[in-house]
């Protein structure tokens, strides 16, 4: 029996077959054609390129050609505040971050207050968008330049998604969403309207500049679905089609699923005290065996092992060292628990720092607002 694709906006496995979800998807693979021209255009190389933790794309060449050639370009990506952010949030934005250093690229960067009040039945609006601005503290932790940053949350700044969402909406059908989403009769007719606001931001930068501008979208596969309907729908609204590169997911800490906050056992959060967060790892599932003299003799899986992952996607820049932990787990000379000591002191440094960063940025969180940069939206059609 063919494996049930468990990977969409609101629910998603981080182990699963990513070239099988090509197919499905319909993306095309990142191949070393594009890997290059990028770190070409970037004067680097980047781990998670090389890695392939992003890995996967829709006319990510066709991006690059029209940055090459001088065209307007921007970055978009995007949060849905329900909750603190863990760390599988923050790796799309460390690439993110990347993209824009090296490209000089502005961001356009929406926190989803609306959707997740509409989503989750615990969440109060007032509550999701003091996640918003909770969240948004994570991201300018990172060190996005404030210049080019531009965080848009949906209900305080609609007035500069909602003439551009009607249009999106107008396009689209019922049948459209319920095959995307998986919308059924019970579903909240503002769920159903949500995805045009997602859509919506991918021709915002078109709209504030009044020329074309093309969008490239560095985000996790399973928010595929809300791009596909966007492609589909940019030319007949006379706007340039967006370009995605997908990342693969950051499993938690748990045997299965990805970092998510319906599991907080399992994630760490960039809120998490350095101490509660290095415990954690200590207790994560791992590729190992049963006991010490059997994983000595037979070796371990850091393929299905989180704590593999979390070297490979975020924490390990030197490929040597990555290969040499990859091996000793194989062979067994390297003990899980040895393994998860050395990650638990790392995060425990990373967010240590993390949290200074956090904390300083508080009483400047206005630099990033888009309404602190373009004023009232003005439309041009």
């Amino acid at each position: 029996m063919e494996e049930r694709v468990e990977v969409g906006p609101w629910a998603a496995e981080a182990f699963v077959d990513y070239e099988r979800l090509l197919k499905v998807f319909g993306a095309k693979p990142l191949t070393d054609l594009e890997v290059g021209k990028l770190e070409r255009l970037a004067g680097e190389s980047n781990a998670m390129l090389r890695r392939r933790v992003f890995y996967s794309h829709r006319d990510l060449d066709v991006y690059l050609n029209m940055y090459e050639a001088g065209r307007r370009c921007a970055l978009y990506t995007g949060r849905g505040p329900s909750g603190y952010t863990h760390l599988g949030h923050i790796l799309p934005w460390v690439f993110t971050k990347w993209l824009q250093d090296r490209l000089g690229l502005e961001l356009f960067f929406q926190m989803t207050d609306d959707e997740k009040f509409l989503h989750e039945e615990r969440l109060d609006l007032p509550e999701s968008n003091r996640f918003a601005y909770e969240n948004s503290l994570d991201l300018v932790a990172l060190g996005f330049d404030p210049r080019k940053t531009h965080i848009i949350i949906d209900s305080e700044d609609i007035g500069y998604l909602y003439s551009i969402a009607v249009r999106v909406a107008k396009k689209i059908t019922y049948s459209t969403q319920r095959a995307t989403f998986g919308f059924t009769d019970s579903t909240n007719v503002g769920l159903v309207f949500y995805p045009v606001l997602q859509i919506a931001v991918c021709f915002l930068p078109t709209e504030l500049y009044g020329e074309e501008t093309y969008v490239l979208i560095p985000a996790g596969i399973d928010q595929d679905p809300y791009w596909r309907i966007a492609r589909d729908v940019a030319q007949s609204l006379n706007y340039p089609k967006p370009s995605q590169i997908h990342n693969k997911l950051l499993p938690g800490l748990g045997p299965g699923g990805k970092m998510s906050s319906s599991k907080p056992e399992t994630a760490v959060y960039t809120t998490d005290p350095p101490d509660v967060a290095a415990q954690k790892i200590m207790k994560a599932f791992t590729g190992g065996q049963p006991t010490v003299e059997l994983h000595r003799k037979l070796g371990g899986n850091p393929d299905r092992c989180s704590v593999f992952k979390m070297y490979e996607m975020l924490f390990e820049e030197d490929d040597v060292k990555l290969s040499e932990r990859y091996w000793n787990c194989r062979t067994g000379s390297l003990l899980c628990g040895e393994c998860k000591a050395e990650l638990a002191s790392r995060v425990w440094k990373f967010l240590r720092d993390f949290q200074e960063k956090r904390e300083r940025e508080k009483d400047r969180l206005d630099r990033y607002l888009i309404r602190s940069k373009f004023g009232e939206p003005k439309m041009r059609r």
